[in-house]
């Protein structure tokens, strides 16, 4: 009997395989970093081909160190950056442009056309989002007006698109050997062509942006067989059986399966998705309304989430580009170094603001300095920046919900950071919760795939594996919260209004 399931995780800056037994504990993992491609200001892109060959080796680096084989492995679990675009040709299997990443501003002139007729919020009633270079839609725009030949191949039925799920799912079920074109509900969600009620894409919706029906996967629900590892993988015959977006995934993995429920993930953007249930919500402030998770017949489940774009990429930021830190991690023992900001605000428009303010306009600013101020007190700036910004898209879940979150579960690579995590807890006012397996990425995708096979039962199996494994509870004043979040709403304001026609 196979005693493990296997989730493949491809990430914004990496791709990994984990090995999960049946209490969701890891077994072993592999990971591989992917480039990140910079050609023009605004633009990031990925090599789909180095996504794929990388994930093939972590899957090999993963059964290696549990020494195990497939025998071992009842399913295969697939989750994915969501917006991320992927154009090829089918019968060769070669894309005919890099992905586009979620992150990328490129496609601002394709959003302002389609917004001349309706303004931003022109689909949101079928689709739940506004229209923003961060969801795929344009994206494959993009690719068919400025590739030579794409338009012509996609009219002819020869281009197949997908986000990095539906990549990684063709090419482990055969490639142009009969691989499976398929994508699960939330990616689906995050098109701009999926209606919500239906779940089906959109052909009114298709028509406006000029995109064929004949590129697009076929959408399935989050947990089912969607077909088998190919003969020549090192996972062959192995059910593929759960595939959730990266922010579903977590949401799943941290057992938040009930309206009301919700997480925030802190990776290269911060992601909160609060679980509506079976109830379409509309959200009045700024959110998104998507796909939780639909699992095999059963009804859909939605959610509100609030999409922050720059975070953990800004510490990232702040080591490669200053060079301030050697390491990721270095952040915190920096920032141990002074008591507070020093009056520094760093707010990280890199791509805009997402959640709750949809500007794509606005551009990064560090503000509120003065020669106090030293590198210590930027690199506090910077956690804090994703402190303030998880605290406004909570504010708006509160405001379209009516029941204020009690506590937040919190999961991805920031939450090892415990200044910034006692600071989260500081400015939210509530308790901030950690999880004792805090890879619940790639664990809601085993469980989805594991559900599917019979591998846990139910939800509850899924619950009774949850645990506790940090607590941080508000030990700042009201007075000092409310003064600090003053001064972050003014620095917010200063990134208005920066991108001019001539200015990207």
């Amino acid at each position: 009997m196979a005693d493990y399931i296997l989730a493949i995780d491809q990430g914004t800056t990496s791709s990994r395989a984990i090995v999960f037994d049946r209490s969701g504990s890891i077994v072993s993992s592999g990971q591989l970093e992917h480039e990140q491609i910079f050609p023009h200001a605004g633009w990031v892109e990925h090599d789909p081909a180095e996504i794929w060959n990388n994930t093939r080796e972590v899957i090999g680096k993963a059964l290696s160190q549990a020494n195990i084989t497939r025998h071992d492995i009842a399913a295969i679990g697939i989750t994915n950056q969501r917006e991320t675009a992927v154009v090829w040709d089918k019968t060769t299997g070669v894309p005919v442009y890099n992905a586009i990443v979620w992150q990328d501003t490129r496609t601002q002139p394709i959003v302002d056309r389609l917004a001349a007729d309706g303004g931003i919020e022109r689909f949101k009633a079928q689709v739940g989002l506004p229209l923003a270079t961060y969801f795929s839609g344009t994206k494959i725009v993009w690719i068919l007006e400025n590739v030579e030949g794409a338009r012509a191949k996609a009219e002819a039925g020869d281009l197949l698109f997908g986000t990095t799920d539906s990549w990684v799912l063709w090419n482990l079920t055969g490639g142009v050997n009969g691989g499976v074109h398929a994508t699960d509900v939330t990616n689906a969600s995050r098109t701009m062509f999926m209606d919500l009620e239906t779940l089906q894409w959109d052909d009114e919706i298709l028509a406006a942006f000029n995109v064929p029906r004949s590129m697009l996967p076929e959408i399935r629900s989050s947990s089912e067989v969607y077909g088998e590892a190919e003969p020549n993988s090192l996972l062959r015959e192995v059910p593929v059986a759960g595939i959730l977006g990266d922010q579903q995934a977590a949401t799943f993995g941290q057992a938040a399966f009930d309206q009301g429920e919700a997480k925030n993930t802190y990776g290269t953007g911060n992601f909160l998705i609060f679980n509506t249930g079976e109830e379409i919500v509309h959200s009045k402030n700024g959110l998104l309304t998507t796909l939780g998770y639909k699992l095999g017949s059963a009804a859909p489940h939605y959610a509100l989430e609030g999409s922050i774009a720059v975070t953990g990429s800004l510490v990232q930021w702040l080591r490669d580009n200053l060079g301030i830190i050697d390491s990721a991690g270095d952040i915190e023992a920096l920032a141990r170094t002074v008591d507070d900001n020093g009056g520094a605000y760093f707010v990280p428009a890199f791509s805009g603001l997402f959640a709750p303010y949809w500007r794509s306009d606005a551009r990064g600013a560090l503000v509120g300095l003065t020669r106090f101020v030293n590198k210590g007190h930027i690199a506090r700036a910077v956690l804090e920046a994703t402190a303030f910004q998880t605290r406004e898209v909570i504010d708006a879940v509160n405001a379209d919900s009516g029941v204020p979150l009690t506590e937040i579960k919190v999961d991805g690579g920031m939450i090892a950071n415990n200044l910034l995590m006692q600071f989260q807890a500081d400015i939210l006012g509530v308790p901030v919760v950690r999880p004792v397996v805090a890879e619940t990425t790639a664990l809601g995708a085993a469980y989805a795939a594991g559900l599917a096979v019979g591998f846990w039962h139910d939800l509850d199996d899924l619950r009774a594996n949850w645990q506790e494994d940090s607590r941080w509870t508000p030990n700042m004043s009201t007075e000092e919260r409310e003064r600090q979040l003053r001064s972050w709403k003014k620095a917010v304001t200063k990134t208005f209004d920066w991108v001019d026609d001539d200015v990207q």
